[in-house]
């Protein structure tokens, strides 16, 4: 089977994992700039970037930090293998077209975003007299910064992701508290799923550092995983109360609640529409009664296969909830054991929302 070609987002993000503190490819630009030699690094395919250079010198060998960075003290650029453990060539002239459209007043940085651009190769730039880096994979280009500079921005958006989930907390808290009571609102949804997605892009926001700070990164990872570990529940909002017989499913509902822009995320109109329901905020009052894909989560022992059955089987969490104990059992994967148990546990689930609202 034919590998899937990678878009420029992939080839963006392997190159970010490629230039990330702790690879070789990055211990070698350290060097360059504490020498201040600058450089001008091209990975990708040999044979498309050697149309686009000439002269220089062929080398093919592997690729250390040291013999890297003792090529950048010629003048010109360096070609590289697709993961850059490979040195193909050195003091290369780049030729790239110069009707390429470019916005780079220097002359390395130019040439480095036209030959990204017409060789669909990733190309680093090392300013010798800014000792900066800057990143070309395509059309797109990203300047790396300090790890000093990752770590306070990923600090930062931490910091953020944490009150969002605390107020996405206190939102699912309320509306687990309306589910039982058959009290739900296209309005609470519509709040709900909005802070859900809202910490879903503020968590998206603080990945691609964690990619850049490389081994650094570790610990920005782990205090994100922890962060998100009760957001997962949050999700099957929109399983519980999207409109089946609208047009889209509930997996489609989530890929295009992360595509909507902020402007549209910020209407609560937007969402309902997307739920399958009016975007008229005066329907906003109409009421909705929960499948209970995220409340029988909440319940220990029950696996999702069972939980499909018994929303399958009664439709809403009232009819479970209501069901006689008989009617449980006959639910594919639930004993007399178990049967117990899902009615135990939704009676603690309640009585435990109904103490921590006091």
């Amino acid at each position: 089977m034919p590998s899937k070609r990678k878009t420029e987002e992939d080839l963006f993000q392997d190159a970010l994992h490629m230039l990330s503190p702790g690879t070789l490819v990055r211990e070698a630009i350290s060097y360059i700039i504490q020498s201040r030699t600058g450089a001008l690094l091209c990975f990708g395919s040999d044979k498309r970037m050697g149309t686009l250079a000439e002269g220089g010198v062929d080398i093919d060998t592997p690729m250390s930090p040291q013999l890297l960075y003792e090529l950048c003290k010629m003048d010109g650029a360096i070609l590289l293998n697709n993961d850059g453990s490979v040195i193909h060539s050195a003091n290369k002239f780049l030729k790239p077209k110069s009707n390429i459209a470019s916005a780079e007043t220097g002359t390395r940085h130019r040439t480095a975003e036209r030959m990204a651009k017409q060789a669909k190769c990733v190309v680093v730039a090392v300013s010798a007299r800014r000792s900066s880096v800057t990143l070309f994979v395509g059309g797109r280009k990203h300047s790396l910064d300090s790890i000093s500079t990752l770590l306070n921005r990923s600090s930062q958006l931490l910091q953020t992701l944490e009150k969002f989930i605390n107020a996405l907390q206190l939102d699912m808290q309320d509306l687990s508290t309306r589910e039982f009571q058959d009290m739900v609102t296209i309005f609470d949804v519509c709040r709900a799923v909005q802070r859900y997605e809202r910490v879903m892009r503020v968590a998206r926001e603080i990945e691609p550092y964690i990619i850049e700070l490389g081994i650094e990164g570790r610990f920005v990872e782990m205090q994100l995983q922890e962060l998100m570990t009760p957001v997962a529940d949050a999700e099957l909002v929109i399983r519980d109360f999207y409109r089946q017989k609208g047009k889209l499913t509930h997996v489609q509902i989530l890929s295009r609640l992360s595509e909507m822009d902020s402007d549209d995320l910020s209407s609560l109109g937007n969402i309902s529409q997307l739920l399958g329901y009016s975007p008229n905020l005066r329907s906003v009052d109409t009421y909705l009664s929960t499948r209970g894909y995220r409340v029988l989560t909440q319940t220990n022992r029950l696996t999702t296969q069972i939980i499909e059955n018994l929303v399958e089987r009664f439709g809403t969490l009232q009819q479970i909830m209501r069901a006689p104990k008989g009617d449980l059992v006959e639910v594919d994967g639930v004993g007399e054991v178990l049967a117990e148990r899902v009615r135990v546990g939704l009676n603690l689930l309640q009585n435990q929302l109904a103490l921590e609202r006091r």
